[in-house]
């Protein structure tokens, strides 16, 4: 009888610790499902901006979220900083209005005379006032008619014609300037084609698709040296940020699908340089076989393809602070504290970065500020890390930073010992953005081909904003330089500042 209560009495205690067992993982199951519910939140309501504002007392925290006011770790030192409020006595200035915004110096002026309506014969001007506004006239197609009048000579009956002025594509009817203007339209403010076709039918000229697409892709082929030159540039350079992003791309071997084609970007921050390269894959064989031969520092936001670069003894891989910050504050939501805490040394990081720019320090005195300041903050948040590691579910979103953050904690503190290199892989990243608009618009790129030229022209285009220059100007001009430029001066035509 004892022996069937003994039995009885284990096997309960064997379910109640399946139970206990299966209740921690469906709370675990919970806990990640109210964390992707709060992403999926945040990601269609809340804010994209990932701004962090540090609590100075556990009572500011937000969503009624309580924090413990010992520290999690004893070797985080906290500063508290108190601030006065002083009230200034004196009298008051009143304000002046700046005045109305002041038009532009360069643009053209059109004088219109307004006279009264009385005789003004006999009366004797004493001032006039003016007023200026900003006006437009809506882009104009118009016809370029080229007439070469003949000549002979009485004597020797030899004729003489002017030759023909420079022209982008001979045989193409469009001129330089609507060449240009398709291609600022497509690769710059993003429209598709068919849009375009669409704006010149309100100016009663109907150009077909098909034809459209052909000046544009006749129009890249023109240029497609200067590309070649540009990408000779980039991989000449000692310090490249390197990021990805996908395209859809019709193709004829997949009826019915679009295939998902990427643009890998390199980006030279020193230089102001990007350049695009399409491949339709994502694997390593895509980097590995543009920077085979490349040497220098090469940043990336931690994607594995990118390893097979650290068996390069001329390639230093570094990697994006951004991208472990992003983690922790994302983690917020599940854990409060430790995000916190890891969020404040990353803010004190950035805060050196920033007061760098703000005093336009050097190279060398950006590098030795580094070394005085960043590095033992960064040293700090290495043994925060390790030691909060064993303490959260590996699983968790802070276990996932953390983790995260310690297994690529190498290559995220070799900025600091150069001061040209850069804290994170911003450069890159605010360069492919425009892709991203483009994607929205257009969709797709109809086959592999026009990808690869897209990617030509986004480099170009992308290089003319990273300095400032006008794009249409700059492609107006370099189509109806290049059909005679040496081909060794070609470099000389890329849209970069000196």
């Amino acid at each position: 009888m004892e022996a069937n209560y003994q039995d009885l009495y284990e096997a309960n205690c064997k379910i109640t610790h399946q139970l206990q067992f299966t209740n921690e993982q469906l709370q675990i199951k919970i806990d990640s499902l109210q964390l992707q519910l709060a992403q999926f939140r945040k990601l269609v309501y809340g804010s994209k901006q990932e701004r962090f504002v540090p609590h100075t007392r556990p009572e500011q925290l937000s969503l009624g979220i309580e924090m413990e006011t010992t520290p999690i770790n004893s070797g985080v030192s906290v500063q508290k900083i108190s601030y006065e409020r002083v009230q200034i006595k004196g009298d008051k200035q009143p304000s002046t209005h700046p005045g109305r915004y002041k038009l532009p110096e360069h643009l053209e002026r059109k004088i219109i005379i307004i006279e009264p309506a009385e005789d003004t014969s006999k009366m004797k001007k004493i001032g006039e006032e003016i007023t200026e506004e900003l006006e437009l006239e809506p882009g104009k197609l118009y016809v370029n008619r080229y007439v070469r009048p003949k000549y002979v000579e009485r004597l020797t009956e030899k004729i003489w014609i002017a030759p023909m002025v420079d022209r982008p594509l001979p045989k193409v009817i469009a001129g330089a300037g609507l060449l240009t203007q398709l291609m600022v339209d497509k690769y710059v403010d993003h429209l598709p084609i068919y849009r375009i076709c669409e704006r010149f039918k309100r100016e009663n000229v109907n150009i077909p698709y098909n034809t459209m697409v052909d000046w544009v892709g006749q129009a890249i082929t023109l240029i497609t040296p200067l590309y070649e030159a540009l990408k000779r540039k980039v991989l000449s350079s000692d310090y490249l940020h390197a990021d990805e992003t996908g395209i859809k791309v019709l193709d004829k071997d997949k009826r019915g699908s679009s295939h998902q084609g990427w643009f890998w970007a390199y980006h030279n921050s020193i230089e102001r340089i990007v350049l695009f390269d399409y491949q339709p894959t994502r694997g390593r064989a895509a980097p590995y076989e543009l920077l085979k031969n490349y040497k220098g520092h090469l940043q990336t936001d931690g994607y594995n393809v990118y390893n097979i670069f650290k068996q390069n003894n001329d390639i230093t891989v570094m990697h994006c602070m951004a991208h472990a910050r992003r983690m922790f504050f994302e983690a917020q939501l599940n854990d409060v504290s430790r995000s916190i805490v890891a969020l404040d040394y990353f803010q004190q990081l950035y805060a050196i970065e920033r007061s760098a720019r703000e005093q336009k320090l050097s190279v060398e005195q950006i590098q030795q500020e580094r070394q005085r300041k960043s590095a033992p903050i960064l040293h700090q948040l290495n043994q925060w890390m390790k030691n909060n590691l064993m303490e959260v579910l590996p699983k968790s979103p802070i276990g996932k930073a953390i983790a995260y953050t310690l297994e690529r904690w190498k290559e995220l503190c070799i900025y600091i010992t150069d001061g040209k290199l850069n804290i994170d892989n911003n450069p890159v990243e605010n360069s492919i953005r425009p892709i991203a608009i483009g994607r929205k618009n257009y969709l797709f790129a109809g086959s592999h081909d026009a990808a690869a030229r897209s990617a030509m022209l986004y480099s170009l285009l992308g290089t003319c904003k990273l300095n400032d220059i006008n794009p249409i100007t700059w492609l107006k001009n370099t189509s109806i330089t290049i059909p005679n430029n040496p081909v060794n001066r070609l470099e000389e035509l890329l849209p970069i500042r000196s």
